[in-house]
């Protein structure tokens, strides 16, 4: 399996990044800070990590429910990350995942979930640092 490689290059004066994935080297994300420090034209950091605990867990949960023959009709999930100031760190993630699909039962869920958690790369890559919670819907 070949390692991950990202490039960030500043483009402007103040700390304003283009970043770009080997992987997905026509795909730019951009990179900013709230004014003073920056202009706020791009994704703050912990904007970026919750958007990848969303997405890899998700990803996760989605493959796991498909694997084991279930249908979804409709996915989505929304992240609230609980951060302080000083220091500017991310305490607790919030995950709160809506599905529709008339064969996803609760224990389905709760197992998809536990499975998500002991195999999504980026959860395991917070769950030493960052308190998550992960609650779900079924509509």
């Amino acid at each position: 399996m070949t390692n991950l490689i990202v490039k960030v290059n500043r483009t402007d004066n103040k700390v304003h990044f283009e970043g770009v994935s080997d992987a997905n080297a026509d795909i730019s994300i951009p990179f900013d800070f709230a004014p003073p420090l920056g202009e706020g034209q791009g994704f703050a950091g912990l904007e970026l990590l919750l958007m990848s605990f969303a997405g890899c867990v998700s990803t996760t949960i989605v493959f796991l429910l498909g694997r084991s023959g279930k249908h979804i009709a409709s996915y989505s999930a929304v992240a609230e990350g609980i951060r302080t100031e000083h220091p500017l760190l991310l305490r607790e993630i919030r995950l709160h995942i809506s599905i529709e699909s008339n064969d996803i039962k609760d224990t389905d869920m709760k197992n998809a979930v536990k499975q998500a958690e002991a195999v999504s790369p980026v959860w395991q890559a917070v769950k030493n640092n960052v308190t998550t919670n992960v609650a779900f819907e079924l509509l």
